[in-house]
């Protein structure tokens, strides 16, 4: 499934409401904010990605990290319900993981926070 552009979170604020409003999950090598949006704001789960100079490192680990874990997101999307925004900070060591490492501890993630039904 492709992963759209409505999909991404893009505003300064959505991030900062992400931070203030949501939950936290520590994932290892990355940590997983989620909150929910407000019921007049339906659709997709939304995805936003940062990987800071200080924990990842310089321009090419940073650009890497954050497409591992938006290729992450693509491929497990569906365990995100709609009317959520997540948010995914990388930290040092998820450029030391391998690609499947990195699924499986993103789809256990969200499916302790978002039991199926």
């Amino acid at each position: 499934m492709r992963f759209r552009a409505q999909q991404h979170l893009r505003r300064q604020l959505d991030f900062q409401r992400v931070r203030a409003q949501g939950r936290r999950f520590d994932c290892g090598a990355f940590t997983l904010w989620h909150v929910a949006r407000p019921a007049g704001e339906p659709g997709l789960a939304r995805l936003g990605v940062v990987a800071s100079r200080a924990a990842v490192g310089g321009a090419v680990q940073r650009n890497r990290a954050k497409r591992r874990l938006r290729e992450a997101f693509r491929h497990h999307q569906e365990l995100a319900p709609p009317g959520h925004d997540l948010l995914l900070v990388a930290r040092a060591a998820i450029n030391r993981l391998e690609s499947g490492e990195i699924e499986q501890r993103l789809t256990a993630a969200c499916r302790k926070i978002f039991p199926p039904a």
